[in-house]
């Protein structure tokens, strides 16, 4: 079977397949071209966001697909800056109607803070309020699993206070190099999947001689190996890419790392993000 077949399942019963399609950085104008040759190579799971202002082009590739939408499994995610109820609600009705979707399958809180106050605001209340929209949405079935992103495990503990609905997903930036053993941990102990996007560290890691040595060994590529280390780790990949070829490329994964190669590569330093540095979520702001 191939990894694009293989799915997990969430608290609830909802399967989610192991390998989905990253978006970010995707032009809109370019979105619908890249998910549509996707999912005729086999990608049945993509991932946007509002942030990421291709929602109209993610939604049009999967109406376009010629693939049944129930075969199909859509994420997106409420903006970071969205912290009360009211505009939370707006902003899932926003998603739908932008992206041409009766219903969504997965629906993200993209941030504990908005990007500007990134793991320096209190907005536990905030996110209670988005949370109790998108348990809202999943009841009317609008939205069909609901979840986080980037919540440290006090986050997670603000908000399993007072939910109805403990989060499906929690999508963390997880790649060799940077495994937060112990969140990863705790959300397994929740009942609560990882979603493991940037698992090849935006590319900085294709240069790591190390990381080259052990992919020539398995016969693979660094990008390969890369996927591989998250898969393993028990999360779902999001590898990001436009490229037809690398989309082939990164299904490719059906090799076996070894327990001994799982813990160095977990315990690589390789946490530079290069451009990409300047955002939050990289900085280490």
């Amino acid at each position: 079977m191939s990894i694009l077949e293989e799915t997990y399942t969430l608290t609830g019963g909802t399967e989610i397949p192991r390998l989905g399609l990253g978006t970010w950085f995707i032009d809109d104008d370019k979105a619908a071209d890249a998910v549509r040759t996707a999912i005729e190579i086999g990608y049945r799971h993509i991932d946007t966001a509002q942030a990421y202002g291709n929602e109209r082009g993610v939604g049009e590739g999967v109406r376009t697909s010629g693939v049944a939408r129930e075969e199909l499994f859509v994420s997106t995610k409420v903006a970071a800056e969205v912290k009360d109820y009211d505009a939370a609600v707006g902003s899932i009705q926003g998603s739908l109607e932008t992206m041409g979707l009766d219903y969504i399958d997965l629906m993200l809180i993209h941030a504990p803070q908005p990007w500007d106050e990134f793991r320096t605001g209190d907005y536990a209340e905030g996110n209670r309020e988005v949370w109790r929209a998108l348990e809202e949405a999943q009841r009317a079935g609008t939205v069909r699993t609901i979840g986080v992103s980037n919540f440290q495990r006090s986050d997670l503990e603000h908000l399993l206070e007072h939910a109805e609905v403990v989060p499906h997903v929690n999508q963390l930036l997880v790649h060799a190099g940077n495994t937060p053993r112990e969140l990863l941990e705790f959300c397994e102990a929740q009942g609560i999947r990882v979603q493991a996007y940037s698992p090849i560290a935006h590319g900085a890691i294709l240069e790591n001689p190390d990381v080259q040595a052990m992919a020539e060994r398995y016969g693979v590529t660094v990008p390969q190996l890369c996927i591989r280390y998250t898969l393993q780790l028990g999360t779902v990949s999001l590898p990001k890419t436009a490229n037809p070829e690398h989309m082939r490329a990164n299904a490719q994964v059906d090799f076996e790392i070894t327990a001994e190669d799982m813990a160095a590569l977990e315990g690589l330093e390789a946490r530079d993000y290069g451009d990409h540095a300047v955002f939050p979520v990289f900085s280490g702001k």
